[in-house]
């Protein structure tokens, strides 16, 4: 049973903020992005934004969505489809979470 790989502290993602976890330690293609919404559920999707090449954690996040950036694209955090243009395409999801105040992520994995 995979027991997730354990990337960070709940209290090092600001609550409405994001941390990116480098693809060096997740072994993805792209660097993972943990959101961590006003209700401190933390979620994770790919980092880069489907419309242009700008970090999702960088982004702003509030009930439920991620807005880049850069052009404000929207993502759903639980399931990374796109909820604003200019993007057209959803970002990949990944399975998250919280055990003990830690946060562990099952990079590919379906939330």
């Amino acid at each position: 049973m995979n027991k997730g790989i354990r990337v960070a502290a709940l209290d090092d993602i600001p609550q409405g903020e994001g941390l990116a976890v480098d693809r060096t330690i997740t072994g993805t293609d792209d660097d993972i992005a943990l959101l961590r919404d006003t209700d401190d559920t933390v979620y994770a999707l790919d980092d880069t934004c489907t419309h242009e090449d700008a970090s999702l954690a960088d982004g702003w996040v509030e009930d439920g969505y991620v807005e880049c950036p850069l052009h404000s694209s929207r993502f759903c955090l639980k399931n990374g489809e796109v909820q604003g243009l200019p993007a057209t395409k959803n970002a990949c999801p990944h399975r998250v979470e919280v055990r003990d105040g830690e946060v562990y992520l099952f990079p590919g994995e379906a939330p």
